[in-house]
């Protein structure tokens, strides 16, 4: 449980709604990449904001959802373009991405008012 060493990654360019779950995902991989949502393989979206992730899984007999929310900050994300809505990832980048190597503070409203 939970060794995905061996599993490719592709992640979602762009943004992705959130209020999906299992079904809105796997149906976003099966029509929109043209791939099984049931390979082995972890699928990355992210939401508008940066600051949600989720990873759908197939694992043996059921599928995983593993969801992080940011609390400070945000994810650097790729952009979706007119030939790219995915990108191929080394499990390492997308660890790199998860951990936070990436996130960039948001300045808070108060803050730059309080330098004006």
């Amino acid at each position: 449980m939970f060794n995905y060493d061996n599993y490719r990654v592709i992640l979602s360019c762009g943004a992705t709604d959130m209020r999906k779950n299992i079904n809105g995902l796997a149906e976003i991989v099966y029509s929109n990449f043209n791939l099984d949502p049931r390979d082995k393989v972890i699928f990355a979206f992210c939401n508008n904001a940066r600051d949600r992730i989720k990873l759908l899984v197939w694992e043996d007999n059921g599928f995983w959802i593993h969801f992080k929310r940011i609390e400070k900050g945000h994810v650097v994300w790729p952009s979706q373009s007119d030939t790219e809505i995915t990108m191929d990832l080394l499990i390492d980048d997308l660890k790199n991405i998860i951990m936070a190597p990436g996130i960039r503070q948001k300045i808070k409203r108060s803050e730059v008012f309080k330098k004006c």
